[in-house]
């Protein structure tokens, strides 16, 4: 009895305060957030405030799901980007796509899941569940994505984190010709040096414009395996600095994989000498018992050398929607932690990649 009585004493008594109107957002999340995906999520606000936004700590992000037409890349991701609590980024095409048309001008609405679809097709208006837009939304920003990448910086190969830095570059000019603010990720990450790759660049209505421009003889083709190694270079040079690598996963999918792959990529492929990222902290609907990447465990991840296994007590998985996790989280963080300053990871990519490759001879000669 009393050895039961000492170990209770270790944690804290389930006696929250009551809600009111004075309770501020961190309260609310410490202090009622008190069990099951509430208290994951808490975890997870205190696990990137407190930890993985330290300074030594390369933040990775990944983003699935269709949360740039909600509204996630304004509310949440660009304040991220802002006070330089993301690094670096790896997103599905459609993510991006999506958030173009923020930055151009064009308009998303607040619709219903439950509208007649055959009615909405005869009126000329899509439907992403309960988001509606108007059909001519896709044209524009088809038009838009083949008029920049007519362009002749352009017609060459190129890794998808360069062809987002430089698409990025005009849709800030378009966000200033309409006098428009905060409106895109691509803009913001040009203008904070944050790369953005994309794990599947045919996968999306940005790569089949690309798709249709080629058959016009336009000369972009996406390098993917620059992206791979561009990635593998920035996780090595965050822990051979003597820093750490933490990743921010909302949802799974391929660009989970993407950031989680850059340690096998390391250790497995290129032979050098690494133990996993630091910090793995998802927010997901996925299950684990389907065998699926999306719904994959930290623990599964130490056993591919993705995640250092001395760092998964710095792990938290939440199951939860992202629409709900992502938005408490920026919240939180913004509140509870000062603006870090900007690595421009971006800028460093020919200097990253340079000692990828040096570090990869070393390994050769060694064997």
């Amino acid at each position: 009895m009393a050895r039961s009585k000492t170990r209770l004493e270790r944690h804290p008594r389930i006696d929250p305060r009551p809600i009111d109107q004075h309770m501020t957002l961190t309260q609310l999340v410490d202090q009622t957030f008190l069990a099951y995906n509430a208290a994951r999520l808490r975890e997870a606000c205190q696990l990137f405030s407190r930890r993985m936004l330290a300074d030594d700590v390369t933040v990775g992000f990944s983003l699935t799901g269709a949360m740039t037409p909600a509204g996630l890349g304004m509310a949440a991701i660009i304040p991220l980007i802002e006070h330089g609590f993301i690094d670096w980024m790896v997103s599905t095409g459609a993510n991006l796509y999506h958030d173009t048309h923020f930055g151009i001008g064009l308009n998303m609405h607040v619709g219903s899941p439950f509208a007649n679809d055959v009615e909405l097709r005869n009126q000329g208006i899509v439907r992403i569940y309960d988001i509606i837009f108007d059909y001519t939304v896709l044209l524009e920003t088809d038009a838009f994505f083949r008029q920049v990448i007519a362009a002749p910086e352009f017609q060459r190969p190129m890794g998808t984190a360069e062809f987002h830095y430089r698409v990025g570059a005009y849709v800030r000019e378009r966000e200033r010709v309409l006098g428009l603010q905060r409106r895109s990720i691509l803009a913001a990450a040009h203008e904070y040096g944050v790369p953005i790759f994309t794990s599947s660049p045919g996968d999306s209505s940005i790569g089949m414009n690309v798709a249709a421009m080629a058959l016009q003889d336009n000369k972009l083709v996406f390098d993917v395996s620059r992206d791979v190694n561009e990635t593998a270079a920035i996780v090595l040079a965050a822990k051979e600095s003597g820093g750490k690598s933490g990743l921010l996963m909302i949802g799974g999918g391929s660009p989970k994989n993407f950031v989680l792959q850059t340690e096998p990529q390391i250790q497995e492929v290129l032979g050098i000498a690494e133990k996993g990222h630091d910090y793995y902290l998802q927010i997901t609907d996925a299950r684990a018992d389907t065998g699926g990447l999306s719904g994959a465990t930290p623990g599964e991840a130490v056993s591919w050398g993705k995640v250092d296994p001395a760092a998964l007590p710095d792990t938290v998985v939440c199951y939860l929607d992202g629409t709900v996790g992502l938005p408490i989280l920026t919240a939180y963080a913004v509140a509870n932690r000062p603006a870090r300053t900007p690595k421009r990871l971006y800028d460093r990519r020919d200097e990253l990649m340079t000692t990828l490759k040096r570090r990869f001879q070393e390994a050769l000669d060694k064997k």
